[in-house]
């Protein structure tokens, strides 16, 4: 009886501890666990540089650090200050406008095949009266330029979460080696001889999720950027750095290359805005059908559904950087099961 007592006294113990572990370190799980995803996915890379380094870890750990600020906070941060600054410039000239009913709608709106003739005539109704204009700018305006600050007041958290993650990325990157030793010891110990291949799994699908988020992102990017040069918008490289950003939400690209096509037909280049959207829809969005599943493939064939649902609970669990874990976490736990199961790669 005592011997049992002495035993749930100690599991007690040990089940507080780690409550109480992971409450001190919840402010951090976030960019903890963003950081363990770059670590894996970046692991090949580091050892490289550290074999050509002659082992100094300490130095190879300090470069692949510079690179991820120079790769992933400095771009973030440029996007953040820069949406902050244009929505705020144009939510006052939006207001100005509808202060001296100078609003008109633009020429080429009349010009889009079987709805233009219907919209242009629905704008120039509410421009008419300034009661209307106002109203709509109640119900609309202010919603949107809160919605657009919440997405600048993401990024701005995300740059934030992403300054944590690199400095520790670094310890990861210095002390990884011996990390990597205790966790497979630990990994053992739980699940005995199951544990490389357990081990074998989980880095193989975060290699795989990341490479398909990171690298379709960067496709999508550079196909977008060629595409705004040829087409003469201006601000190539924070549409291309937008562009990089939504590439990683579904449906998300459309975003920047639509309100391109929009302001192209806006200054009217009807041309060139026309040949904004068949670059988008043919190219931009066609690269996420090709590049993404020939790199996810490497590690885990994640259905669609539970990319989007990992993009979207993530988000709302973690913040910005739950655009990467939220997939990767999914696809880990869906790798593990379809291995358990026995499952074949293209079923659910």
């Amino acid at each position: 009886m005592e011997q049992r007592f002495e035993s749930l006294a100690r599991l007690a113990a040990v089940v507080f501890l780690l409550i109480g572990c992971f409450f001190v370190l919840r402010p951090f799980l976030a960019a903890m666990l963003f950081a363990a995803c770059v670590g894996i996915s970046s692991w090949p890379l580091y050892l490289r540089l550290l074999a050509r380094l002659g082992g100094r870890r300490t130095l190879a750990a300090a470069i692949m650090t510079l690179a991820l600020v120079l790769l992933i906070i400095v771009p973030l941060a440029l996007v953040a200050y820069n949406l902050a600054d244009d929505v705020a410039r144009l939510y006052e000239q939006i207001r100005a406008a509808l202060d001296s009913g100078s609003i008109a709608p633009p020429d080429w709106l009349r010009g889009v095949p079987l709805v233009g003739e219907a919209l242009d005539g629905y704008v120039r109704k509410i421009t008419a009266s300034r009661a209307e204009m106002l109203d709509l700018a109640k119900n609309l305006l202010e919603p949107a330029r809160r919605l657009v600050l919440a997405g600048g007041l993401l990024l701005g958290s995300g740059v934030a979460q992403t300054s944590l993650a690199v400095f520790v990325s670094f310890f990861l990157y210095r002390d990884g080696q011996s990390l990597v030793k205790v966790l497979q010891a630990g990994l053992l110990r739980i699940v005995g001889a199951g544990a490389p291949e357990l081990a074998l799994t989980i880095s193989r699908t975060v290699r795989g999720v990341m490479y398909g988020l990171l690298g379709t992102a960067l496709a999508q990017a550079l196909v977008a950027v060629l595409g705004f040069l040829i087409a003469g918008v201006p601000g190539v490289p924070l549409l291309g750095i937008a562009t990089f950003l939504l590439s990683l939400i579904p449906v998300g690209p459309p975003l920047v290359w639509g309100g391109a096509a929009l302001w192209l037909f806006g200054q009217g280049h009807t041309a060139w805005g026309v040949f904004m959207l068949v670059w988008g829809l043919l190219l931009i969005s066609g690269v996420d059908n090709v590049v993404k599943p020939m790199l996810i493939s490497r590690g885990s064939s994640l259905p669609f559904l539970l990319v989007l649902l990992g993009v979207l609970g993530g988000v709302l669990a973690f913040g910005f950087v739950g655009l990467f874990i939220g997939p990767t976490l999914l696809a880990v736990l869906y790798g593990l099961l379809r291995n358990w199961t026995g499952m074949p790669p293209g079923q659910v």
